[in-house]
């Protein structure tokens, strides 16, 4: 089975629905809240080159697209997505790695951020050299956070102010000088604590922490 990543074009346009279906049930199935988009938000990315799509034999197999903030001072990958066919074959690191460079080329002086609740696009941020960071380091535009209006999570973003959520911010600035390894390695089980507290205190649960003694 031969899989291409290539940057969208209008040929891609008739993907547009299958993808944000994908997206939709994943995050349903795998209980995160998620800010939706369109299939003529993600044709409008397709058309201007600000996408990446992954086609096995002529079929949707992945998907992820660019976002720019604040006149390019900071960009973002969001709706990484694979389909359910092709999972488990390392496809949404292949995606992710090719929208980083390609976002390197195409907003240099970019700051590349992303906001997630998922161990999994952690662990790959992690291996490109992204450092988890606080909000307050992330784009200030409205716009980005208006975005998260469509997620299950965005009463907890709206108290918090903008400032904190069950998400994990993380950001890759290309101006510091990157080691590898990256400098802050990936700590799944330090991440899976940090999720538990934020669910303790964002959403009110009483949790027994085995690490709190």
């Amino acid at each position: 089975m031969k899989i291409s990543i290539v940057v969208t074009q209008e040929e891609h346009f008739k993907f547009a629905q299958e993808i944000c279906d994908t997206i939709e049930s994943s995050a349903l199935l795998r209980g995160t809240g998620i800010a939706k988009r369109t299939p003529e938000y993600i044709q409008k990315k397709m058309a201007n080159g600000d996408a990446m799509i992954a086609l096995a034999d002529g079929k949707f197999a992945g998907f992820c697209y660019i976002e720019s903030w604040q006149h390019g001072k900071f960009v973002a990958h969001s709706g990484l997505i694979v389909h359910p066919d092709y999972r488990s074959l390392g496809l949404a690191k292949k995606i992710k790695s090719k929208v980083f460079d390609y976002s390197l080329k195409r907003y240099p002086d970019a700051k590349i951020f992303g906001i997630t609740t998922g161990l999994a696009v952690m662990k790959i941020n992690s291996d490109l050299g992204y450092k988890p960071v606080p909000f307050s380091e992330l784009t200030t535009d409205p716009s980005f956070w208006s975005g998260c209006k469509t997620c299950t999570n965005y009463e907890i973003l709206k108290s918090k102010e903008n400032k904190m959520c069950l998400c994990t911010g993380m950001l890759y600035d290309p101006k510091e000088k990157q080691k590898d390894p990256p400098r802050h390695p990936f700590n799944e089980a330090v991440l899976k604590r940090l999720k538990k507290i934020k669910q303790a205190l964002f959403l009110g649960k009483i949790l027994s922490f085995g690490f709190l003694s």
